[in-house]
């Protein structure tokens, strides 16, 4: 809602100092949201007056056509004589009143004006448009011509209220009230603690029998139809000036007369109107919910097939209007430039139904002023002033007389009403307000309250919003002053904290975090298209999924059964976009379900559900095991003085596993396996102990070709991904922090010659079985092969660090460990050690 300051004014007399800074703060205060305050006329500086044209020269030899214009600007000039002024615009003629800016004029955008020599001519000034003035569209697109009352030389900048401020409000869906200077106007009253001017208070004659004819044939949709009539309008009439600009800087374009009226009364009060040109109105207008399949032709041009739930403004011939949203070109008003303009209207001014209104423009994808409004509720209470309002403006500005009919048809309905305890709101805020104080807030947002201890509260028509007591301690507390609430951290009770669980897990993000990964959030929706593209097969658990009946998106209608889609979406997104070396991780939950599922019950509102009910609501979700992955492509040591670096493979994406096992004080073992979305010959199957069992923790390695080329990732990239709750189970108790020993360590080091088929972990898990309670450590830190040691075969050189925690290791004890681990890889993998 665009709120221009100087109407504003008129129904609240602000001090004469306040700019819209200030309103806007004041505003803001009491809870609305005024997102800016926009300035208009910022750097106009005149002479801009009005002027008259006398003559006009039309300039040949020009590639556009241009005309050389003497205009009268009385004593503006400073000499009386003519202005000329060199012009290209050709919608004005000889005797129009028009716009001029002067020489030493600055227009908005810090355009000065001053003489200058153009199209062989000297132009002293310039005939302005509404765009050089920023006065936006008018729809005429060329420039302004004036009403012929004003003389030549009256200031412009007063006569166009040039100068101004407009507070532009982002009115929320509950206050619908706002969008109306009536509703704003309200809020700044009680903001400035100043009295209102209400706009609707108007004398308004009671309805008769002698009223244009109408038929409401839904009263739950249409609770209030009032209906008038205004004849004798002259069609030549336009808009006056005032209520142009008013228009122009609450964002809405001038059309003609009656409709600009309408627009304004629907501005100035909130109440959605439309005219209707009676001699093409056949019959009595009708309220009804529309056939299936009937149509209607909207003031857009549009055609459109009716819905049986559509809400319509009917007569003789059926539907004319879609109520509450647009009307029908059939009963348009004619504009005065047409053969023969309107001179009979029937005004109708109306309360619909908020959901039927809001469906139908959804429906039709016709979102309107009058719908929105009508959408966030609007004061059925208003309609009959609405009317009125507008039959004195039509009467005052289009020469008509108002018919002595009125109309006016209404559902029976009854105020709301609200007992509240006088102390909820200071439950609610945690302040004390006190009864007087409460009592206050409300009345002035319009209620009547009676009552002591317990407040019985009217709530006034234009608040369809206020429902129960918290809405009103909502309005006491805004009132009040959201910023003057306390401020007060609650205190948690001693011995809580994170959880065992929870304390894992951000152990582990830290963990990837601190080995270069960055965390990547990811939708968790997947689609068919990328588990195809993964190579699962068809009876993989992966593709069971829950399926989500109304998605965001028809690609991605399922939950995710693997975190790969996402992370590998983000890497390809990435890397799209120059960022080639990457190393992304997540954690989160995925949905397996089993297909045990039961199906889920409704719960109780009125009521806290029993346990019962709660496992029934339990039992019908899936599993929903939390994750842990990463995804690596590119270089994962950089490039430097320090050396060449080296790209990203498979051994750390294991990697990225064994710290995630380490975080939890769990041992990893890898074996070779064969899993989609993997190269069949890169792949690890992750295992830890759980219960004395090994148990799979999940899969790492490089993708496989296919899948690569399938999704457009870089080339090699990798991926890991695991089940934390597998390695929750596998933590053996409270972990225990390693216990530094002051004695040294003893390294041996360990070359064995094995078949190339043997896993090299096989070999690491034999010597760390062999070398006993003194081995501190077991690393792999050189794999050969060559001639040297024979076709077939390969060399694996280990690391071994020996520590006893009570003494200094001999060399005899530390050689005796290293020839036991040598000797139980030699018994079960067949190793030999190089060369013995």
């Amino acid at each position: 809602m665009r709120v221009p300051l100087s109407w504003l004014r008129e129904y609240v007399d602000l001090p004469a100092t306040e700019s819209g800074r200030d309103v806007q703060a004041k505003l803001v205060s009491v809870g609305l949201e005024v997102e800016t305050v926009e300035q208009t006329g910022a750097g106009l500086k005149g002479p801009l007056v009005v002027g008259q044209v006398l003559t006009i020269e039309e300039l040949e030899g020009f590639k556009k056509p241009i005309r050389f214009c003497t205009v009268d600007v009385g004593t503006a000039n400073g000499t009386g004589e003519p202005q000329e002024i060199v012009c290209g615009a050709r919608n004005f003629s000889v005797g129009d009143k028009v716009v001029v800016v002067l020489p030493g004029a600055v227009l908005p955008g810090d355009f000065a004006i001053a003489a200058r020599k153009t199209y062989g001519k000297t132009s002293h000034g310039m005939i302005c448009s509404t765009d050089e003035l920023g006065m936006g569209d008018d729809g005429t697109h060329g420039i302004i011509v004036l009403p012929p009352e004003y003389e030549p030389g009256t200031d412009a900048i007063e006569l166009l209220e040039l100068v101004d401020e407009v507070l532009d409000i982002a009115v929320t869906p509950d206050r619908g009230y706002c969008l109306s200077m009536r509703g704003v106007a309200r809020e700044t009253a009680i903001a400035y603690g100043l009295p209102l001017r209400d706009p609707a208070l108007l004398d308004v004659p009671p309805p008769n029998a002698h009223g244009y004819p109408v038929k409401v044939s839904d009263p739950i949709g249409c609770g209030k139809f009032t209906a008038r009539t205004v004849t004798g309008l002259q069609p030549e009439a336009r808009s006056p000036i005032w209520m142009q600009r008013r228009l122009q800087k609450a964002g809405m374009r001038t059309v003609s007369l009656a409709v600009d009226i309408t627009n304004y009364v629907m501005l100035e009060l909130g109440q959605p109107l439309h005219a209707y040109d009676r001699s093409r109105v056949q019959g009595p207008l009708g309220v009804r919910r529309a056939e299936q399949g009937e149509k209607l032709t909207t003031l857009d041009g549009a055609k459109r097939v009716l819905d049986a739930q559509d809400l319509v403004i009917t007569d003789d011939r059926g539907p004319i209007g879609l109520a509450g949203v647009m009307g029908g070109a059939d009963t348009e008003i004619a504009d005065h430039a047409e053969d023969t303009g309107t001179t009979e209207v029937v005004i109708e001014a109306a309360h619909f139904d908020a959901i039927a209104i809001a469906r139908t423009a959804r429906r039709h994808k016709l979102s309107s002023e009058a719908s929105k409004r009508f959408e966030r509720g609007v004061d059925p209470q208003a309609a009959a002033a609405a009317a009125q309002r507008t039959v004195d403006l039509l009467v005052l500005l289009a020469g008509g007389t108002a018919e002595a009919g009125v109309t006016e048809i209404t559902a029976p309905s009854a105020p709301r009403t609200i007992a509240m305890p006088a102390n909820h709101p200071d439950r609610v805020a945690g302040v004390e307000y006190g009864r007087e104080t409460v009592v206050r807030r409300l009345q002035q947002v319009g209620c009547d309250v009676y009552g002591q201890d317990e407040l019985i509260v009217t709530v006034p028509s234009w608040r369809p919003d206020l429902a129960e007591p918290n809405d009103l301690a909502e309005e006491v507390i805004r009132l009040e002053g959201y910023e003057n609430l306390p401020s007060t951290l609650p205190t948690p009770p001693s011995g809580r904290g994170l959880t065992d669980r929870q304390r894992l897990h951000r152990r582990i993000g830290r963990a990837l975090a601190g080995a270069g990964y960055v965390e990547a959030l990811s939708y968790p929706f997947i689609g068919e298209a990328v588990l195809d593209q993964l190579g699962l097969e068809k009876d993989d658990a992966r593709r069971r999924t829950v399926t989500l009946v109304n998605p965001l998106s028809d690609e991605e209608p399922a939950l995710r059964t693997t975190l790969l889609p996402g992370l590998l979406g983000a890497l390809r997104r990435n890397d799209g976009r120059g960022s080639h070396d990457l190393a992304l991780f997540e954690t989160g939950l995925v949905f397996r379900p089993t297909g045990e599922e039961t199906k889920a019950v409704r719960l109780p509102v009125d009521r806290r559900p029993t346990d019962e009910e709660i496992a029934g609501l339990d039992a019908a979700l899936p599993r929903q095991p939390r994750r842990a992955a990463v995804v690596l492509a590119g270089a994962r040591e950089q490039a430097g003085w320090w050396g060449k670096g080296r790209p990203a493979n498979w051994a750390d994406s294991v990697e990225a596993a064994r710290s995630i096992a380490r975080e939890a004080g769990v041992e990893l073992t890898v074996r070779a396996d064969r899993h989609a979305p993997w190269h069949p010959g890169r792949c690890a199957a992750l295992y830890v102990t759980v219960d004395g069992e090994e148990t799979l923790f999940g899969h790492a390695g490089e993708l496989h070709p296919r899948v690569v080329k399938e999704l457009h990732l870089p080339e090699r990239t990798c991926a890991m991904e695991v089940e934390l709750d597998v390695l929750e189970r596998a933590v053996d108790g409270v972990l225990q922090a390693p216990r530094i020993s002051t004695f040294p360590v003893a390294t041996q080091d360990v070359a064995l010659v094995v078949d190339a088929g043997v896993p090299a972990a096989e070999v690491e898990k034999a010597l760390r079985e062999g070398a006993g309670g003194l081995l501190e450590s077991l690393r792999l830190f050189d794999v050969f092969t060559g001639e040297q040691i024979g076709e077939g075969k390969k060399s694996l050189a280990y690391a071994l660090r020996f520590r006893a925690a009570d003494r200094t290791l001999t060399v005899e004890e530390a050689s005796a460990a290293r020839d036991s681990a040598v000797a139980l890889a030699a018994g079960r993998t067949g190793a030999v050690l190089r060369g013995a």
